[in-house]
């Protein structure tokens, strides 16, 4: 809300500080977030409550607007830093109280391919939803994928590539997992423009997402199968 200098937070209600902060995610107002985050935090609720409560309820929304064609990548990004601005805050606390999270996931562009701007986008947005995210940049051997597995212990693996060549590496990647016994412990979702639903099928990958808004789904969705909710 550009009238922020008029609204003193104190006085607001939570519920209102809570929906002013999902307004101020999705218009990407990072100071105002901080301030918000710290607001709420002083009421008592707990940083879990701010997280799922007010950032990841906003970027809920960025999610489905950036899906529908209503919100495009810089403004996205803008979000994404907003609720970066709130969680610098929130994860050592997060940390503490040992909280909740939605799952682990590691993420990267795979060997002999530099783009690395969707699988940013990815991992902003899965680490909205609530998500702990290790991105691992480009370019990365097999070597380098089960070095942060091991690292990390994820329960998504999420894969990029943006050029036809690189593209079966990722089944280089996967055919690693099943060698080393550990391809059932996470699931693997690849993206990236010239892939396919076909092609994650062929490669052994759990499913192929066409964008961020759609992996982020996809993920709550497997999250949710793994944990037997669905």
């Amino acid at each position: 809300m550009s009238d922020n200098e008029e609204i003193i937070l104190s006085e607001l209600s939570t519920e209102e500080l809570l929906e002013l902060m999902q307004e101020d995610v999705y218009d990407g107002y990072v100071d105002e977030i901080v301030e918000e985050v710290q607001e709420a935090l002083s009421r008592g609720m707990t940083p879990y409550e701010v997280l799922t409560q007010g950032l990841v309820a906003g970027m809920d929304v960025v999610g489905a607007d950036f899906r529908d064609g209503i919100l495009f990548v810089p403004e996205v990004l803008m979000a994404a830093k907003a609720m970066k601005a709130g969680m610098g805050i929130l994860r050592p606390l997060l940390a503490e109280t040992g909280a909740p999270t939605m799952g682990i996931a590691v993420i990267g562009t795979v060997k002999g391919d530099i783009h690395d701007i969707g699988q940013n986008l990815v991992s902003m947005m899965w680490e909205g939803a609530g998500f702990d995210v290790y991105n691992i940049g480009i370019n990365n051997s097999v070597e380098d994928y089960m070095a942060a597995i091991e690292e990390h212990n994820p329960t998504i693996l999420g894969m990029s590539a943006l050029l036809t060549t690189t593209m079966p590496y990722m089944k280089v990647v996967i055919d690693s997992l099943v060698e080393a016994g550990i391809r059932n412990e996470m699931t693997v979702l690849v993206g990236g423009a010239p892939l396919s639903d076909a092609f994650a099928e062929e490669i052994g990958a759990d499913a192929y997402c066409r964008d961020a808004a759609v992996a982020v789904d996809v993920a709550k969705k497997f999250m949710q199968i793994r944990q037997g909710v669905v």
